[in-house]
This record gives C-alpha cells, structure tokens and sequence, in this order.
C-alpha cells in the first residue's frame, strides 16, 4: 500500500471528521450527545481530531438517567477537565420532577395458572 492510500479505517475516521465539520458549519447550534460509553468516547475523539487546536465549535451533552456507574460520571469530569470544553448536564429526574415527563411503569405479568 502506498503512503498516498488510505486503510479502510483512516477512509472512516476522514469521512466522520468531515461529517463533524459539516455539521458545525452547516448548522446553528450543533451539540454533541455524551453518554460516558465508548461511541460517545470515540465522537469526542474525533472532535479533538476535527477540531484541535482550537476549541470544539458545539458543547457536549449528557443527560443523566440517574442509572450510571460512579466510575462514567467520573470519566466524564475528568474528559471534560483535560479537554477543557462545555458539558451541558440534564437530569432527568430533574424533568419529572418538574412534571415535564411522567416516568413509565412497567406492567405487571400475571401469572399464568398451572394446568393440572
């Protein structure tokens, strides 16, 4: 292969920083959704490819179900620390709190009675 051909996952990585490019041109205000899992880890680091030295033109977002593991929340913090972006927060617990949502309870199974 020569230096001038690209691997299949350099041709990935240049079409999803293009993407990330086009979208903060195109659009007015682009965010990018976080959640601590390794997908949202990797859009962040192609954000840093895409965007790096400078600041990233959109913040990043995550909303909290109030389901996650310490050890994501504290990933996040530090991710964001060293990186030095905007991290918008929402809960939402927050929302329904507020009556904005109404949380869904599952409905109860009913047993089935044995056949005798």
């Amino acid at each position: 292969m020569s230096k001038h051909q690209l691997d299949y996952l350099d041709e990935l990585e240049a079409e999803a920083i293009y993407i990330l490019r086009e979208v903060a041109g195109q659009f007015e205000r682009p965010a990018l959704l976080f959640s601590g899992g390794k997908d949202s880890i990797t859009l962040v680091r192609l954000a840093e490819k895409a965007f790096r030295p400078g600041k990233f033109p959109f913040p990043l977002v995550h909303i909290d179900t109030g389901h996650n593991f310490v050890e994501t929340i504290e990933y996040r913090d530090a991710m964001v620390k060293r990186l030095g972006e905007k991290l918008i927060i929402g809960h939402v617990q927050d929302s329904i709190d507020q009556g904005k949502v109404v949380e869904q309870k599952g409905e109860k199974k009913k047993k089935k009675k044995k056949k005798n």
